[in-house]
């Protein structure tokens, strides 16, 4: 990572600051901001979301997809872990933690929408850094590259589904027509719109133009996103000064199925006689959160000021901490992890 992804915690924090800050001494423009609707989506934040996913996308090539079959078994666990476990873990978190044990420190009318933001957070697995992690864990490359397209394919129909049917469950009224018009500005046309790109890159001149337009990309990503944030706590930050400790109960179900889910498939990866350069990125696909989409389909559902979008927000908080913290211990327990492999 480069010192600017490193400390995206400390730059997330910062932005939280300047956001409360902002709205408190210019709540009109900020009032002017979230007035910018078209269709129920906020035309400004929507623009910076773009900016936000469409540089993560470009690194993404389908082709890969051919390669699916060369690392069955850790597909398989974290398909599993993905899209049958990681939603459904959360839910039952947000729950236990956000209904039950923290609903008397919790505002009241705010529980089922930061229900909603957990699950939207849990409910797409992530798609750029990952690349990040399994760098840093020395993951096989072709593992990671055809994993997440597959995952991108997937997302594409199975995030509405899965997300109403858990609001549903939730008994949190689902706004189908938001939800379905969120994964057509949030996912298909990102996805289109960056292949597109992607192929012209290529086609100009090779790698090395995608390369050059990947370097600068990646930073306006970035930057987009921190700019979100400082618009999303520009609406959130009254609440914020007078509920401190909601951030941080936010983050107890968070953090606990990262390591939930990580630790799963890393096990059943070992279970089943999968390499460990192959179980790694399984393990960290399998916890990270596609923190960008859950974002901007918050803010699409339920508005900038909810609690969905506070929830979502919380999961960028922690992202970069934790995730290293799984990336330690991947790398730490390899020997451990090798010898259950050579014992099979």
């Amino acid at each position: 990572m480069n010192l600017f992804e490193r400390y995206l915690t400390v730059w997330v924090i910062l932005c939280i600051a300047i956001g409360i800050g902002l709205g408190h001494f210019l709540p009109n423009v900020f009032g002017a901001i979230a007035s910018a609707e078209i269709a129920s989506v906020n035309v400004p934040v929507a623009v910076l979301i773009w900016f936000m996913i469409i540089p993560m996308l470009i690194k993404i090539d389908f082709a890969a997809l051919s390669e699916v079959g060369r690392h069955w078994r850790g597909i398989g666990v974290t398909l599993l872990v993905n899209w049958a476990i990681k939603p459904f873990s959360m839910a039952l978190l947000g729950w236990v933690f956000i209904a039950w044990l923290f609903r008397d420190m919790l505002p009241a009318d705010q529980i089922d929408s930061y229900i909603a933001g957990l699950i939207l957070l849990a409910a797409a697995p992530c798609t750029a850094m990952v690349f990040v992690w399994s760098n840093l864990s020395n993951g096989e490359p072709h593992f990671t590259l055809s994993q997440v397209a597959l995952n991108d394919v997937i997302m594409v129909f199975a995030f509405a589904p899965i997300v109403g049917l858990l609001l549903g469950l939730s008994a949190i009224v689902v706004p189908w027509e938001t939800l379905l018009l969120s994964v057509v500005l949030y996912i298909v046309v990102p996805v289109i719109a960056a292949q597109v790109i992607r192929r012209a890159l290529l086609g100009a001149d090779g790698r090395g133009s995608l390369d050059r337009a990947l370097a600068v990309f990646q930073p306006v990503s970035l930057l987009s996103l921190l700019a979100t944030l400082v618009l999303l706590f520009g609406f959130q930050g009254q609440k914020i000064i007078e509920q401190p400790m909601v951030i941080a109960m936010l983050a107890v179900p968070i953090t606990i199925q990262v390591y939930f889910n990580s630790g799963l498939a890393y096990v059943l990866n070992r279970f089943a006689g999968e390499a460990h350069c192959v179980a790694a990125p399984s393990a960290l696909i399998g916890a990270s959160n596609f923190f960008e989409l859950a974002v901007a389909a918050a803010i699409s559902l339920f508005g900038l000021s909810s609690g969905a979008a506070l929830a979502t927000v919380v999961g960028v908080l922690i992202e970069v901490p934790v995730m290293l913290s799984v990336v330690k211990f991947v790398n730490a327990t390899k020997p451990w992890y090798e010898r259950g492999i050579q014992t099979k």
